[in-house]
């Protein structure tokens, strides 16, 4: 029996802030592969409710298992291998989340994958239903918060650079902030673990693969022009280096009908 079920989840108002979203995942019956995960301007939080997740960061190394896990800000794909199923829950995270969660900056977990220790939650989560389940995601991430803000220049620059949707210099940005642009891109960078000049380009690249992925996709040049890319060559190179493949070859390879957006027309969308 293949199964292939996914479930958006919109986590409690005051966690809003740290946790953008929640998508459930239930995968199985498929072949076994490699799913890429690819980069985007959110921070990452997977549990598996069975089978440790296996991960590496580069094509040519073995994966590491995690039972959960926490990735920050990276410019490369994730090589996620699986034996045709997978079963968890993963949680998009703003770098204000990496603080008041975790009580660190973005920085500390960027192009990196870290292991948590959730084991009581997660075995609550395997046997409850999805809106359970969010319930008590709501209620676990509520007891860990303990919101810490950075330098309000460096909160507002992520927030103008997120409202840009990419369509933004780093100079203009620079002196919005009242900053030098070497200061700027030295603080940011030490506070996301990418500089400002990634930032954007995280932002129109997770816009084009939002629209790759989407059943009803539109040509190649026409996602280059929404997303703000000189053309679609400056698209193609961009994925060649986020994803290491061409975006009509991603996917043409994707085993796993995995849809990670809330603007995905067809995942349903649990309000808890």
């Amino acid at each position: 029996m293949t199964i292939a079920e996914h479930v958006d989840g919109v986590p409690a108002p005051h966690l809003r802030p740290y946790v953008r979203q929640y998508l459930g995942y239930h995968y199985r019956g498929f072949a076994p592969g490699v799913h890429l995960g690819l980069p985007s301007p959110d921070l990452t939080v997977v549990i598996s409710f069975e089978e440790p997740t296996l991960v590496a960061l580069t094509g040519d190394r073995p994966p590491s298992g995690y039972q959960a896990l926490a990735s920050g800000l990276t410019l490369a794909p994730a090589f996620i291998h699986h034996d045709g199923t997978q079963f968890g829950v993963q949680l998009a995270l703003t770098p204000a989340g990496a603080r008041a969660l975790f009580g660190m900056p973005a920085a500390a977990l960027a192009a990196a994958v870290a292991p948590l220790s959730l084991e009581p939650l997660t075995d609550r989560l395997r046997t409850a239903s999805w809106r359970q389940r969010f319930d008590l995601l709501d209620a676990a991430l509520t007891r860990r918060l303990d919101p810490v803000e950075p330098a309000p220049e460096l909160s507002f620059a992520w927030r103008r650079i997120m409202r840009s949707g990419g369509a933004l210099r780093v100079g203009e940005l620079a002196a919005e902030t009242g900053w030098s642009r070497r200061h700027l891109c030295a603080r940011f960078a030490a506070e996301f673990g990418v500089g400002p000049k990634d930032a954007l380009r995280l932002v129109r690249f997770g816009r084009s693969a939002r629209l790759v992925r989407d059943i009803h996709r539109p040509a190649l040049a026409e996602i280059a022009a929404r997303c703000g890319y000189y053309d679609q060559a400056h698209l193609a190179r961009e994925w060649r280096e986020f994803a290491g493949v061409a975006p009509s070859h991603w996917a043409q390879a994707e085993e796993l009908p995995i849809n990670p957006s809330l603007q995905d027309a067809d995942a349903a969308t649990l309000d808890v």
